[in-house]
């Protein structure tokens, strides 16, 4: 498959250009996955829910609805949305199921709480 550049700039970078497009090419699942978990993060609530169990490692949803002023209903369908995106796990003890945060989410995440731990400071 031949890659087309339609840039009519007489100075285009060609050999840039399909660097470019390589370079994606090349990292397709990276920017799926970062791009599902900011869509589940640019929702408030699931950014707090997602907050929360960075700081406390896990959580049950009633510990969430009380935290959040929330029905446990309400919770439990924003954490099936992220349970879903494949961001957090579930433990289960007894009757009652723990979430907590997938290994593999954590370094973006940090990244963000950190922004917002700097507003809160500032402010």
């Amino acid at each position: 498959m031949k890659l087309e550049i339609t840039c009519t700039r007489a100075e285009a970078n060609h050999k840039q250009l399909l660097n470019c497009m390589s370079a994606l090419n090349s990292m397709d699942i990276s920017f799926e996955n970062t791009s599902k978990l900011l869509s589940i993060a640019g929702n408030e609530v699931r950014l707090k829910i997602l907050f929360l169990l960075n700081m406390e490692n896990e959580l049950c949803p009633c510990d969430l609805a009380d935290i959040l002023k929330m029905s446990v209903p309400a919770i439990s369908q924003h954490i099936r949305k992220i349970k879903d995106a494949g961001i957090i796990t579930a433990r289960r003890d007894g009757q009652t199921l723990y979430y907590s945060l997938n290994e593999d989410e954590t370094d973006i995440l940090k990244s963000i709480f950190k922004s917002i731990k700097l507003e809160r400071k500032i402010a």
